[in-house]
């Protein structure tokens, strides 16, 4: 037993230091990725800029002189980027009028135009050129937020320009948005350049998350610790979504902007689920009741709150936009639970969970930052919150870098339990000399049997000719050369049709998954062929083996019947094969 033990643990050590040799490698490749991304980054991104001074000053702005008329509020000579007012309500009515410029250099132009849930007109003179969502408002149907590029001809210089708002949801903006004429080439390019980091980030986590999922999609069904992995990809893809979305990028596809509105609130509606999920196992390890009932009474009201929200929207009774305040709500309640929990997981916490806590806290400060500037905009017409785009993004990419660090470790480590507990199974069920399987094994598989029932098996038992004498003339290192000579004998000949074990000293065992009688005596005869081979490869080797067989037919599948019949015909063997050899000698 201490030779067992003493050669697990060089096991032991060996898969560890295996494992930290392939840790540090993929930690230099971390590191390595990490500084060719800090390197191309900038460098991309200046392609992407090279020209961006030029093409953003190629516009006509039209944020001046401005009449507008609130319902009964009239205001003249507003400068958009100054005015702000109350929230609007739904169904409020706006009218903004001016004068365009007498000229523009600008030949095939773009009008610009910021839309945040309202139903548009754009008359030039008194005639309409351009109409958006009244047949959507008459349905009750949501409108959408984005930007829209409306044709604007040269021939409109010096006309009249009125634009007709009718608001369709309750507090959407405190203020209007720039109105620029872009040239039609630069006019998508503007909108992708202005927004290139949210572009690039939500970009990231859609194709991440996505590649992913499908891959863990197939692992989950053959083991369930890819769950949480699955959960971080479908996480990355909502944000990506609402990245892609909540900045505007994705009009480049031409998506109607009532649809890209949709997109993005279920997205954000739906990306606390994956996380939430993922996080369930730092509640298991607090171990305590209450934050288990808090955590299926929140998880519980999210998916109810979340299944009717989309039924309230789904029926055009309540739209997703209206319900923005009660998710945030929600959302602001899970940040502000999970950050106890990992808080009270910290003081018992490893570096790979105070990393998983540092990404937890940089999430929050990032999904604030973002919420109080849109909170700012919709409500107070402050903008001042919103100069850096992506935060979020940003946010969500270092906590599905850290998480997947994480699982990346926790895997390791679960690998390496696994492994260490199947090398003492193995130990447990293998004969260390021999590395044939053990008594213990044997019984447990004979045991097998007889609740199977089955007779549709042959049993055959060894004992090996001449152990004593060896060791006792040559030595014990000799006899465990016979030994493990007549093990590979029992395991080549029978080993690929059962089992093949070592019972213990010079006894053996071989269960075979035939009850022929035929096929039983072709092993048996190859067996002996084989003992013939292994003679002539080991010079004064002199191996022989008695043995005996039956099957579970002959006994009524009674397999320690059978095992008892098998080892009195080898004893018989025995017996005839001694008589045979003084005969000789004689």
């Amino acid at each position: 037993m201490k030779t067992g033990r003493a050669v697990t643990g060089e096991g032991k050590a060996l898969m560890k230091k295996k494992l930290t040799v392939k840790n540090l490698l993929k930690a230099v490749w971390i590191v390595y990725a990490l500084l060719s991304t800090a390197f191309w980054l900038p460098k991309v991104d200046q392609m992407l800029v090279k020209d961006y001074e030029i093409i953003t000053k190629e516009y006509v702005s039209l944020d001046d002189a401005w009449d507008i008329r609130i319902n009964d509020n009239a205001y003249t000579g507003v400068s958009l980027e100054e005015f702000r007012f109350p929230a609007v309500r739904k169904g409020d009515r706006i009218v903004m009028e001016r004068v365009l410029p007498e000229s523009w250099e600008i030949i095939e132009g773009a009008l610009r135009l910021s839309i945040r849930h309202c139903a548009v007109t754009v008359f030039v003179d008194g005639e309409a050129v351009w109409e958006y969502g009244y047949d959507r408002i008459k349905d009750n149907k949501t409108v959408g937020s984005g930007f829209q590029f409306i044709n604007f001809p040269e021939e409109y210089q010096g006309k009249t320009l009125i634009i007709r708002l009718s608001v369709s949801e309750d507090k959407v903006f405190t203020k209007f948005d720039s109105i620029r004429i872009y040239p039609w080439e630069n006019a998508y390019r503007v909108l992708m350049t202005e927004n290139r980091l949210p572009l690039f980030f939500g970009s990231f986590l859609v194709i991440f998350g996505i590649a992913v999922c499908i891959m863990t999609s197939i692992a989950v069904v053959y083991s369930s610790k890819y769950i949480r992995l699955l959960c971080v990809s479908v996480f990355s893809i909502c944000m990506g979504l609402w990245t892609l979305c909540y900045y505007r990028v994705i009009s480049v596809y031409a998506i109607p902007i009532y649809a890209v509105s949709l997109l993005e609130y279920i997205s954000f509606y739906l990306a606390p689920v994956p996380l939430v999920i993922y996080m369930y196992d730092d509640v298991k390890k607090l171990k305590q009741k209450i934050f288990k009932k808090l955590y299926w009474i929140f998880l519980g009201y999210h998916i109810f709150s979340l299944a009717v929200m989309m039924a309230l929207h789904s029926f055009d009774i309540v739209h997703l936009a209206a319900m923005l305040p009660y998710t945030v709500g929600m959302i602001v309640s899970w940040l502000i639970y999970f950050f106890i929990v990992v808080m009270i997981n910290f003081r018992i916490s490893r570096a790979v969970d105070r990393l998983y806590l540092a990404g937890i806290l940089m999430i929050i400060c990032c999904a604030a930052y973002d919420l109080i500037g849109y909170g700012s905009e919709r409500y107070y017409g402050d903008s001042t919150f919103m100069n850096i785009k992506g935060v979020s993004s940003i946010g969500v990419m270092t906590l599905i870098f850290i998480l997947l660090l994480s699982f990346y470790f926790e895997i390791t480590q679960k690998m390496m339990l696994e492994a260490e507990r199947n090398s003492l199974i193995k130990s447990a069920y293998t004969d260390e000399l021999t590395q044939l399987h053990n008594r213990r094994y044997c019984m447990e598989y004979m045991n097998k049997i007889r609740e199977e029932g089955t007779c549709d098996y042959t049993v055959v038992c060894f004992d090996l000719n001449n152990l004593k004498t060896v060791n006792d003339t040559y030595g014990h290192a000799q006899g465990d050369i016979l030994i493990k000579s007549a093990a590979e004998v029992i395991a080549e000949t029978f080993g690929s049709h059962g089992i093949a074990a070592r019972m213990g000293g010079d006894e053996f065992i071989a269960i075979i998954d035939t009850a022929d009688e035929k096929k039983a005596a072709a092993y048996m005869k190859q067996f002996q062929l084989n003992i013939n081979k292994k003679n002539q490869q080991i010079s004064g080797l002199d191996l022989s083996i008695a043995c005996g067989f039956s099957s579970g037919r002959e006994d009524g599948a009674d397999i320690e019947k059978v095992y008892q019949t098998a080892d009195d015909r080898m004893y018989e063997h025995k017996k005839l094969m001694k008589k045979e050899k003084a005969q000789k000698s004689s």
